[in-house]
């Protein structure tokens, strides 16, 4: 009897050890899970961020030489047309860089920068298309160019979102809308409401255009 009552006596004791280690063991697993899923995101994230930045590199390099290809046929360029045998060599280049990039986006992007990637690349195609084609004379050089900085800021908004970028919009297109006053070009003025983004008025590029 006396050994019963003292294993009665330290049964509760002896439960609460075990309830105690089970407790610490079960809460050190979940800490250590939490702790490799973040460090899983966190590592997907810098991936993600690496396949963006490189796509951005790749299609705003086929924008710069195919836009300066057509200096003749933009009003306002600052810098001479460029030479159309050179400009084919280096958008070829240029070419090879955005398919491997736009690869990389297609395995980490979700579906929302995605789709603005190649709304973006598919405006830049149209003015390559147009550099290549010279020098047949292009037309709505202006409002292809337009329609490639609206795409570059929705990618650009998209791919923030997709990575939790805090801090508002970093929209350039704004900057890039016609003085008070100024006539718009006709290209635009031309345009249906349908082929402008809601609540943006038309661009103009005879203003100088700011890096991005």
């Amino acid at each position: 009897m006396s050994v019963l009552g003292s294993l009665g006596t330290q049964l509760p004791a002896l439960l609460g050890v075990l309830i105690g280690t089970a407790g610490t063991m079960l809460a050190t697993g979940l800490n250590e899970r939490t702790r490799w899923r973040r460090s899983q995101t966190v590592r997907w994230d810098e991936r993600r961020l690496d396949a963006y930045v490189e796509l951005t590199k790749a299609v705003k390099e086929i924008h710069a030489v195919a836009t300066q290809m057509l200096g003749e046929h933009r009003p306002g360029a600052r810098r001479p047309a460029l030479d159309h045998h050179e400009g084919v060599a280096r958008l070829a280049e240029a070419d090879v860089r955005h398919t491997l990039a736009w690869e990389s986006v297609l395995l980490l992007g979700d579906e929302a920068t995605v789709r603005a990637a190649a709304e973006w690349r598919h405006a830049v195609r149209d003015i390559e298309s147009a550099a290549r084609d010279l020098p047949r004379p292009p037309t709505d050089v202006p409002g292809m160019v337009h329609r490639a900085d609206l795409g570059r800021d929705r990618f650009y908004r998209a791919a923030r979102e997709s990575l939790g970028v805090r801090g508002g919009s970093v929209e350039q297109v704004r900057h890039l809308l016609p003085k008070p006053g100024r006539p718009e070009p006709a290209a635009l003025a031309s345009r249906g409401p349908r082929d402008r983004d809601p609540g943006q008025p038309a661009d103009s590029h005879d203003q100088p255009r700011p890096s991005a």
